[in-house]
């Protein structure tokens, strides 16, 4: 039975108001616990910060084009960067067609920025709504989703990602009234926080609901990288030979341990791109020139990537080992964060302050990176969220530390 935005039903959806106030859920954390000290040195596993070193190429392609920093950058991005971009699309996934440099990628400033004006593009692109315009999302889910929305001015509504549903917005839980008046849909593939990866069938199934309601899905995959063991595809291996309806939001923060560096980019429809464009260009950062060459250089090489690949897979081996199934841990099918389920050691809010205070762990509470359904669920309360970005001796002794102080 399908459910509406106003059912209120924990498993189904739930809208928020756009004037509603969004906090940062690390200024939440750092307010949390700012009470407290630590009684062990501090190792903090609450920000998804790489910690890998970063890639050797970096410091020489910046000093051989540094002159660059000199002039205005095009919006666009560089010719060298979109068709170094595309080709590393082309080959890293299974797509319909070639991605065409020219008119199907943008550089962006890291694919936070992206996904904000993306939210604001689809409520301009889409055409008229069947009521108020809704902009779908999951829940949990990264803020500038929310954030993105509000400005565009459509109502929230959040899709409830839990265990039950494997960690994805439940499609057959979608009506036809909130469909007629969606302008776009989030979609994190690997999902942040949980590592969940939508298949293809998964993709296959909400291009055909785009495409039958005619909204955009913003597919956020900057975590696709970052496996122990199969690939994630790409909402793009299933969007037709025009891409129509779908845009695909990559970055190099995740990749190539460049978080600093605000690179990324958006591949995919080539109509909304156009209208991105025109957005971005009079009201988003531009990527300086020296940047985009680092970034050439990034996505014409695999090695370094591999190699993070490698050191996430001994971190990961290490939660195997010293966690075992507490908490409901399951290694994740993507990403670098775990997702654990501490409702039965007195919830999030008090299992982070206990980590915090008595073993130096610094972790993010799930409930700060999820909002209530209607009805008062909250589907990341009773979880907490690691992310395994520090070195693996840095790693293991958090999570030693972190059995014996929850168990």
């Amino acid at each position: 039975m399908a459910m509406t935005a106003s059912s209120g039903v924990a498993q189904g959806v739930g809208s928020i108001s756009a004037g509603q106030a969004e906090r940062s859920p690390f200024l939440r954390t750092t307010e949390l616990l700012a009470p407290y000290q630590p009684a062990k040195p501090l190792i903090t596993l609450s920000l998804g910060e790489p910690q890998h070193p970063v890639p050797d190429f970096v410091g020489p392609v910046l000093a051989r084009h540094i002159a660059e920093f000199g002039r205005y950058p095009l919006a666009k991005g560089i010719e060298p960067f979109r068709r170094a971009a595309a080709s590393w699309l082309t080959t890293r996934f299974d797509l319909p067609r070639p991605i065409d440099p020219e008119s199907e990628i943008l550089v962006l400033n890291g694919s936070r920025e992206g996904l904000f004006f993306a939210a604001i593009t689809a409520a301009r692109y889409v055409g008229p709504r069947k009521g108020k315009p809704a902009i779908l999302m999951p829940n949990p889910f990264y803020p500038a989703y929310g954030a993105g929305a509000r400005a565009a001015g459509c109502e929230l509504i959040y899709l409830p990602t839990t265990l039950a549903n494997g960690f994805l917005p439940d499609l057959d839980a979608l009506d036809e009234a909130t469909l007629a008046r969606t302008v776009a849909m989030f979609i994190a593939s690997p999902a942040n926080p949980q590592g969940a990866v939508a298949s293809r069938d998964y993709f296959t199934r909400l291009k055909k609901l785009a495409d039958r309601h005619g909204f955009m899905i913003l597919s956020d995959e900057c975590y696709s990288e970052i496996y122990t063991r199969h690939a994630p595809g790409s909402a793009l291996e299933c969007a037709g030979p025009d891409f129509t309806n779908v845009v695909a939001f990559q970055s190099l923060s995740k990749r190539s341990n460049l978080p600093g560096m605000r690179v990324g980019f958006a591949a995919g429809d080539r109509k909304f791109l156009a209208a991105f464009h025109e957005l971005r260009n009079v009201a988003a950062p531009q990527v300086p020139m020296p940047l985009q060459h680092v970034a050439v250089a990034a996505y014409s090489d695999e090695a370094h990537v591999e190699e993070n690949r490698r050191l996430y897979r001994i971190k990961f081996d290490l939660a195997d080992q010293i966690l075992g199934s507490r908490y409901g841990y399951a290694r994740p099918a993507g990403g670098f964060c775990v997702w654990l389920d501490v409702s039965g050691r007195g919830g999030d809010e008090a299992a982070a302050i206990k980590l915090y205070r008595d073993a130096g762990v610094r972790v993010i509470p799930g409930s700060y990176l999820s909002r209530p359904q209607n009805d008062g669920f909250n589907p990341g309360a009773g979880y907490i969220r690691l992310a395994l970005v520090s070195d693996s001796e840095s790693t293991a002794e958090a999570l030693h530390r972190l059995v014996e102080i929850l168990d």
